[in-house]
C-alpha cells in the first residue's frame, strides 16, 4: 500500500517564503507571499514590513490556482479568458479560492516531480510594475527586463527567469526607452542578503514559532496566524499534517482578537446575543469561539494571535502561552 500524497513541508516551504523576502527586501518591494498545499491548504504566508493589506489574500488565491490546477496562474488566466464565460464564472463559484485569477504562480515540484504546493506574491509594491526610482540593473535579470513579482517568484524557486505577465519589454521601454543593461550588470537574479528590516514579520514569525512549539510540547498540530489591527495576516503557519480548516479556525480568531481587542471567547460574554451580527460588520473574517487573543504593546492593540486545529480550549491555552 503506497502512502497518502502530502504536502509540501512546512520547513521547506518557509524557505522558499523566505528567499522571496530576502529578494524583496533587495528589490525595495513590499508585499505578501504564500506557499498553498497541493491539497488546497495554505502551509505559510509572509507580510513584510509596511506591506498593507489585501496582498496576502491575492498571493494565496494566485498560489491555490497553481498547487491545485498544478500549472502557471498565467495559463490558468489565459483559459478563464478564453473559455465561455459560464464556465470561467462556474469555476470560480465552485472554487472561490480562485477569486483572484492574477497572473505570476507558480506550481512547486518535489524531486521527483510532482506538484506539491503552489507559490505567488503580491501586494502593495510586488507587481509586474515597475516601481517608481527603480534601477534599471534591479529589473534586469541576464541583461533582459523583468518585473518585481515574477523576480521575487523565480528568485525564490532557484529557477531561470522568465516573465509571467507578458509585457516585460513593454513596461521597460515604457521607463528605460532603449536602454540595455550588459547581463554582467543585471542584479535581478543575483544573491540577495538576508532580510534585516523586516522588523514586524521577524515578531510575528517568532510568535507563530512559539505557539508552534508549545503545540508540539502538547502533540498537537495546529495552524497559526499573526494579524494585523484590521485582520489582515502578517504570519501564517500550519504545521505539517495539521488539518486544513485549521488554518481558517485560526486566522479568524486572531482577527477577531485584533479587531475587537479581547479574547476571541470573550465576545459572547460582552455582546450578548448581537455578537452574531458582528461577523457581517467587516470583511475580516470572524469567530468568537476560544483560540485568540490580542496583542498590546505600550497599551495598544497590535495585532492579534490565533491557533485552531485542536480543541478550542487547547488552542486558546497555546495562543495565550505563545503570547505571554
Amino acid at each position: 500500500m503506497t502512502s497518502h500524497p502530502r504536502d509540501i513541508p512546512l520547513e521547506t516551504a518557509r524557505a522558499l517564503v523566505q528567499r522571496a523576502v530576502d529578494k524583496a527586501e533587495q528589490l525595495g518591494l513590499r508585499g505578501g507571499i504564500a506557499v498553498v498545499g497541493a491539497s488546497g491548504a495554505l502551509v505559510t504566508a509572509s507580510r513584510l514590513d509596511h506591506g498593507g493589506p489585501g496582498g496576502m489574500a491575492r498571493a494565496q488565491s494566485k498560489a491555490w490556482i497553481s498547487a491545485t490546477q498544478q500549472i502557471p496562474s498565467t495559463e490558468h488566466l489565459h483559459r478563464m479568458t478564453t473559455l465561455p464565460q459560464p464556465i470561467s464564472a462556474g469555476f470560480v463559484q465552485v472554487s472561490p479560492q480562485a477569486a483572484f485569477p492574477g497572473a505570476g504562480g507558480m506550481p512547486v515540484l518535489d524531486a521527483g516531480g510532482l506538484v506539491v504546493a503552489g507559490i505567488a506574491a503580491s501586494g502593495a509594491t510586488v507587481s509586474p510594475f515597475l516601481p517608481a526610482g527603480v534601477a534599471a540593473e534591479v529589473v534586469s535579470a541576464d541583461g533582459l527586463p523583468a518585473n518585481p513579482e515574477d523576480l521575487l517568484i523565480a528568485y525564490a524557486l532557484g529557477v531561470p527567469y522568465v516573465g509571467q505577465h507578458g509585457d516585460d519589454q513593454a513596461r521597460w521601454q515604457a521607463r528605460f526607452g532603449d536602454l540595455v543593461v550588459p547581463a554582467d550588470q543585471a542584479l535581478g537574479t543575483a544573491p540577495a542578503p538576508p532580510a534585516s528590516a523586516q522588523h514586524e514579520l521577524t515578531w510575528a514569525r517568532g510568535l507563530c514559532e512559539r505557539a508552534m512549539a508549545a503545540a508540539t510540547a502538547r502533540g498537537l498540530r495546529v495552524a497559526v496566524c499573526v494579524v494585523d489591527p484590521s485582520g489582515d495576516p502578517i504570519q501564517q503557519d500550519r504545521m505539517d499534517d495539521a488539518v486544513a480548516g485549521s488554518v481558517e479556525v485560526a486566522h479568524a480568531t486572531a482577527a477577531t482578537a485584533a479587531r475587537y481587542g479581547c479574547d476571541s471567547a470573550d465576545l459572547p460574554s460582552l455582546f450578548g446575543q448581537a455578537t452574531a451580527g458582528l461577523g457581517p460588520l467587516h470583511p475580516a473574517p470572524f469567530l468568537a469561539a476560544p483560540g485568540g487573543v490580542p496583542l498590546v504593546v505600550d497599551g495598544r492593540v497590535v495585532a492579534g494571535l490565533g491557533v485552531g486545529g485542536a480543541h478550542p480550549q487547547a488552542c486558546a491555552d497555546i495562543a495565550a502561552a505563545a503570547a505571554t
